[in-house]
């Protein structure tokens, strides 16, 4: 009978570890936001910060790979639209180029939003298109390129709610992150500019029907749903983070 006491003790004492670690050193308070601004449980903020180098490391290799799977849809793009290629590389770039210049002390408003919008963006997108085109991708449900995608990049929707502890969004930063996922958005989907749709290759051509549409039109619904989210969540946080100030707390 002593045995689950012992257990239950050892797990309290690692939990209590866990949160001593990761409320050690200097991480922002976390502001009482709302729940649908900031839906992570504090914990994992505080991790997710107390962990800032480890994430931007992961960050960049999750660029660098991202970069080597988009190599055969730079060959087929004309050099001067390769910046609106790889979406996801991107933004994990511009994830860990947000939280290293706040490590270093050079917070920048302007990647704080750019990150927070890709990843939410290319977070959400690709799920969704694995989703939507599963039996067209060619993987089985246990396939590990198949669930790295998938999970990653879900993983990418969850880092984005940690980018509030150190953001503002200040309206003109969340301008200049909306100007480029708009145009974005317009090249890949809707006017290419130089050559065709700059958006990732998908298992189908862009003009095979999907239940009654096309599988271009599904992509960019998706694609134009998940730009404006990040939108809203931004302003929306600003709105928050400004009523606390307003209310003195």
């Amino acid at each position: 009978m002593s045995i689950p006491g012992a257990l239950g003790s050892r797990a309290e004492s690692v939990a209590e570890r866990l949160r001593a670690f990761v409320r050690e050193g200097d991480v922002p308070e976390r502001e009482p936001l709302p729940r649908y601004v900031a839906p992570l449980p504090a914990l994992l903020e505080d991790l997710g910060l107390r962990l800032a180098w480890l994430v931007v490391g992961i960050n960049l290799v999750g660029t660098a790979f991202g970069f080597w799977y988009y190599a055969p849809q730079f060959s087929l793009t004309p050099v001067e639209m390769w910046p609106f290629v790889p979406d996801s590389p991107l933004a994990t770039l511009l994830i860990a180029l947000s939280i290293a210049a706040w490590k270093l002390g050079r917070n920048n408003e302007v990647l704080n939003a750019l990150a927070f919008f890709g990843c939410i963006k290319l977070g959400l997108w690709t799920p969704y298109v694995l989703v939507a085109f599963f039996p067209e991708w060619g993987y089985a449900p246990w396939d590990p390129m198949y669930n790295f995608l998938f999970w990653s990049h879900l993983a990418m929707v969850v880092q984005a709610f940690v980018v509030h502890r150190y953001a503002a969004f200040p309206v003109w930063a969340v301008a200049v992150a909306t100007l480029w996922y708009v145009v974005d958005l317009v090249v890949d989907y809707f006017y290419p500019v130089v050559g065709d749709p700059h958006h990732t290759l998908l298992p189908l051509p862009d003009a095979a029907p999907w239940l009654g549409v096309t599988a271009l039109q599904v992509a960019a619904l998706g694609a134009v749903l998940f730009t404006i989210l990040p939108v809203f969540l931004a302003l929306a946080t600003r709105v928050e983070k400004l009523q606390l100030r307003l209310d003195g707390r």
